[in-house]
């Protein structure tokens, strides 16, 4: 690993915008120190480094602290950009369709995502599974013009959007994991493409050291589900 010139991450492991942060550091090859926060008892360090939305990830760099997850992955890109591969490419109009579907991501795959696994009403999450798998299709056909689906949205290596939809994986798994009707995410068969993605980003040595451990992410996620049943028991008594 380089020398990260006094990096800091302050963050939740489980936190699958964390992670996004730990993947752009690992594929740029920069050490950092890693600082882990109880979001239930939110430390005065992440409070002074995040005071507009007091949330993680913060990127501390000389003491100056970076907050949004794609935020701190342009930064680090741009505060970096001799170390390690570039995440983002030379020529303006690439960039600016990287951070298209690096957003695209965030803003409808994410949004849908959470209302498939937790809507209040069953048609609230069958409303968002169809926007889930709308907003795949589209991942798919993004993917296939970056690299004829052989590589990466980066093309033959990684960018900004592998590190954008990379950062959930072991997010998105658990809630696989965790559906009632054990829905596909990323489906072989509706998106062979990001399929294939999914398992060729995952064997990257960047990848492996940043994502969460699967059984991991799924017994914390099976906690939390169980802590939000009991505060919602308590709350009705």
């Amino acid at each position: 690993m380089a020398a990260g010139d006094d990096l800091k991450l302050i963050g939740v492991w489980a936190s699958p915008f964390v992670v996004r942060v730990k993947l752009a550091l690992s594929f740029k090859g920069l050490s950092y120190e890693n600082v882990e926060v109880d979001l239930t008892s939110k430390s005065e360090l992440l409070l002074s480094s995040n005071p507009v939305h007091k949330k993680v990830p913060v990127l501390l760099h000389k003491e100056k602290p970076i907050c949004e997850s794609m935020v701190i992955v342009q930064y680090i890109d741009e505060a970096f950009a001799g170390t390690g591969p570039s995440l983002l490419s030379s020529h303006p109009h690439e960039r600016a369709v990287a951070r298209f579907w690096a957003a695209y991501v965030d803003d409808k795959l994410v949004a849908s995502c959470i209302q498939s696994f937790r809507g209040k009403t069953e048609e609230d999450k069958s409303e968002g599974t169809k926007q889930m798998f709308a907003a795949l299709e589209n991942l798919e056909g993004a993917l296939r013009e970056c690299c004829n689906g052989e590589g990466y949205f980066g093309g033959e290596c990684v960018g900004l959007v592998d590190v954008s939809l990379g950062g959930l994986l072991s997010w998105l798994n658990a809630a696989e994991v965790m559906s009632a009707t054990r829905i596909k995410i990323f489906d072989p068969v509706k998106t062979p493409l990001l399929a294939a993605w999914t398992e060729r980003f995952r064997e990257l040595d960047g990848a492996k050291a940043a994502l969460p451990d699967n059984d991991r992410m799924v017994d914390f996620a099976k906690k939390r589900r169980a802590q939000a049943a009991a505060a919602a028991a308590a709350s009705e008594n």
